[in-house]
């Protein structure tokens, strides 16, 4: 690989700062924007760039294609479980909230120390389903949790629906004394429910998508 030019170094810096606040890669207009370039050409010819050198892989089919290459030093990995599955689409029925205790012997995911930025109750979980798809999120990657309470509106969640013993992915809204969550696919339907019907077990901290 060669070395990289300063304006290609932002790009990878601003690339890599944005998977790592919103979960999923940024628009060639975003960065644009974000590296304060004169037009989405110059980005283009970076990228184009980037991808020949190896740093990193475009899906032209998808506006949010970019995908980072550069791997982390062995030094720099952080070992986070993989606690189980999670429907994307459909809620999927789990027998307790207990069941999302990290189980002795569960398999093992190593990421970059970035990805988890030190944050304490980290674990990943398989996406089962296609609602979060406009979020680059398909069927069969993973997303990294953080175990909170509390998301702020907007934000990505695995939420525990109490009455229906049920558990999906989705963005959260709260709406005139009910809850909205919100799939990420025009073609499904968000989901109503009361308050005190949902208990949040962790946001979405980044996507790792499943490469096929």
């Amino acid at each position: 690989m060669k070395g990289l030019s300063a304006k290609q170094q932002r790009i990878i810096d601003f690339v890599r700062g944005f998977i790592l606040d919103n979960g999923y890669p940024p628009t060639v207009r975003d960065i644009q924007s974000g590296c304060g370039f004169s037009s989405t050409s110059v980005v283009d010819y970076h990228l184009k760039v980037l991808a020949r050198e190896g740093y990193i892989r475009r899906h032209p089919e998808v506006s949010r294609g970019i995908e980072l290459l550069t791997r982390p030093s062995a030094s720099s990995l952080v070992p986070v479980p993989i606690i189980g599955s999670i429907a994307a689409g459909e809620p999927i029925p789990v027998p307790t909230p207990d069941s999302w205790d990290i189980a002795a012997g569960a398999e093992i995911l190593e990421v970059s120390a970035d990805l988890t930025r030190g944050r304490e109750g980290v674990y990943a979980l398989r996406v089962k389903g296609w609602s979060m798809v406009d979020a680059l999120i398909n069927d069969g990657d993973l997303v990294l949790m953080q175990y909170v309470n509390v998301v702020e509106n907007g934000e990505m969640a695995a939420v525990w629906l109490k009455a229906e013993k049920e558990v999906t992915l989705k963005k959260v809204y709260l709406e005139s004394g009910r809850i909205r969550l919100q799939p990420a696919n025009r073609q499904m339907r968000p989901i109503y429910t009361e308050p005190d019907n949902i208990e949040i077990q962790g946001r979405v901290i980044a996507v790792i998508r499943r490469l096929v």
